[in-house]
């Protein structure tokens, strides 16, 4: 990875949620890059001690732990082993999340005649909604419980949340992420504003439209053409083009940087080429 610039982050212990996946794997190697110690938490063990083993390979401090950011007893024992091997937390990143299909309508309107044919608003299943808003949501709170506990007060720390541009304008189909993301933009602001005394920063990026394994197939069909919903996303995206995820490493970068940041809190920057600016006239 090439990164935009350079950020001081020697001896800092930056723990990344979420991390076995495609976007909080890149930033996890770009803070490892600055000099970080980086802690990958991610459900999936085998996948965050594959990308934390893909990170030392190149040279860096890395390491790989299971964890259910849902659970804070599981959060409390990657914690516990993030300290012992790497040391208490400065940076913590905020990334475990996405959708469920049960909380997923097939169509962008309703109409009576989709009615026991396809899933409307009204078969939405209640707790595939509840696992949307709890792993968003819920999937912020306690790890930042967890790990905030250890930055108060110390010099330097800070919390970088992963919002959507769907907190700013929904997008249809989704409306269970659409809320829960909105929530993680709310949240960031109300941390920002209780953290403030006690030293710990918090912001938040909001990535626009950017390919990963989740939202793959919703982008282009089996054989490699996009999607109608594709077309309809880069009609509305003035830039014409999807995000690479090697595009959230300078701006993440910039909000976990004491030097560059320090006034900066409160904050949820979207990085959407432009989507959440256009009105589509």
């Amino acid at each position: 990875m090439k990164l935009p610039f350079q950020i001081n982050l020697q001896d800092k212990v930056v723990v990344v949620t979420g991390a076995g996946g495609v976007i909080c794997s890149v930033l996890a190697e770009a803070m490892a890059q600055n000099g970080a110690k980086v802690a990958l938490l991610d459900l999936n063990e085998e996948a965050a001690k594959a990308k934390a083993q893909a990170i030392a390979d190149k040279g860096y401090t890395a390491r790989g732990y299971r964890c259910n950011v849902l659970d804070k007893a599981s959060c409390e024992e990657a914690r516990a082993a993030v300290n012992a091997e790497l040391g208490t937390c400065d940076i913590l990143i905020n990334g475990a999340g996405g959708n469920n299909p049960r909380a997923t309508t097939d169509n962008e309107y309703f109409s009576k005649e989709d009615l026991g044919e396809v899933k409307t608003f009204f078969d939405l299943d209640a707790d595939g909604v509840s696992f949307v808003f709890q792993l968003n949501f819920m999937g912020t709170l306690i790890p930042t419980q967890v790990f905030a506990a250890d930055m108060v007060e110390k010099k330097g720390t800070c919390i970088l949340n992963i919002s959507s541009m769907n907190a700013f304008t929904p997008l249809t189909k989704i409306p269970a992420y659409s809320g829960a993301k909105a929530a993680i933009s709310n949240f960031t602001q109300w941390l920002a504003v209780h953290f403030s005394k006690a030293g710990i920063r918090c912001n938040a990026i909001a990535p626009g439209f950017f390919v990963t394994a989740q939202n793959e197939k919703l982008l282009f069909n089996e054989d490699g053409t996009p999607t109608p919903r594709t077309g309809k996303i880069l009609a509305g995206t003035p830039m014409d083009r999807f995000g690479e995820v090697d595009e959230l490493v300078g701006a993440s970068l910039f909000l976990v940087s004491e030097e560059a940041a320090s006034f900066i809190t409160g904050v949820v920057l979207p990085i959407d080429g432009g989507f959440s600016a256009y009105s589509g006239v």
